[in-house]
């Protein structure tokens, strides 16, 4: 009795430690997008209510299995949380075709998709339309940006090593507070970049909060980018993503 008393104890803090995943529910779904139906995939929390909302922004491969895992992470902290396909439905496994689909993607063709996205989730029943954020990563960190400066009544906005406007037009857009994660070694986006975001936020009185990573380069995020992944700044990454979004959207 004594040692399954003592397995019990251990399992029961093994469970406190760890705790479970709120359930939650997938499905892929189609939404009209101008005179198009685009496609996304929707993942929400088991549970009655309205619940604050996400668009999710994929990488430039595309709305693939880990941009999935990204958008049911989100929806078991209690987010309705919608990953749109911006390439219709292509995905891309070497980096020549994912440069290929990003620059054959119209970026007005995609800021209209993702601003259809807010619409579906601002017309859910059990999304509080208030409280829609943005989150993306890579191309989709810029897009993530892009939505916030088209769409006013997005209520926060996380830029995960995406491009940044500078542009004061554009940043005098910017309605929602925007938090940004960004690697020290990153080439395309270097620090002196993030800078000069940074700076022209404040300058316009913008709410912002960037963070930048040393020894971390691009895409620092994905356990797939094998040679670049971080794993203690993703984690620490995705903490401040969760805070901020709480903070913003709760």
């Amino acid at each position: 009795m004594q040692r399954i008393a003592v397995f019990v104890c251990g399992c029961l803090l093994m469970i406190s430690a760890y705790g479970f995943a709120a359930p939650i529910k997938t499905q892929e779904i189609t939404l009209p997008s101008g005179g198009e139906t685009i496609a996304g995939y929707l993942a929400l929390p088991d549970a009655a209510g309205i619940h604050p909302a996400v668009v999710v922004i994929h990488e430039w491969w595309g709305l693939n299995d880990w941009v999935k895992e990204q958008t049911r992470k989100l929806a078991e902290n209690g987010y309705v949380a919608l990953a749109v396909d911006l390439y219709r439905g292509q995905v891309a496994y070497d980096p020549s075709l994912a440069h290929e689909l990003m620059r054959g993607m119209p970026e007005d063709r995609a800021i209209r998709d993702l601003k259809a996205a807010f619409d579906y989730l601002a017309a859910r029943e059990d999304v509080n339309k208030e409280k829609i954020g943005s989150l993306g990563w890579c191309m989709g960190g810029g897009y993530s940006l892009l939505l916030a400066v088209n769409e006013p009544r997005l209520a926060a906005c996380v830029v995960n090593y995406g491009a940044m406007p500078t542009d004061a037009a554009a940043i005098q857009q910017i309605q929602a507070p925007v938090l940004g994660n960004f690697g020290a070694d990153d080439r395309g986006i270097p620090p002196s970049a993030v800078e000069a975001f940074e700076s022209a936020m404040k300058a316009a009185h913008k709410s912002t909060d960037v963070k930048v990573y040393p020894g971390a380069g691009h895409a620092f995020e994905n356990p797939n980018n094998k040679l670049g992944y971080r794993e203690t700044a993703a984690a620490d990454a995705w903490a401040r993503t969760l805070t901020f979004l709480d903070r913003t959207l709760k």
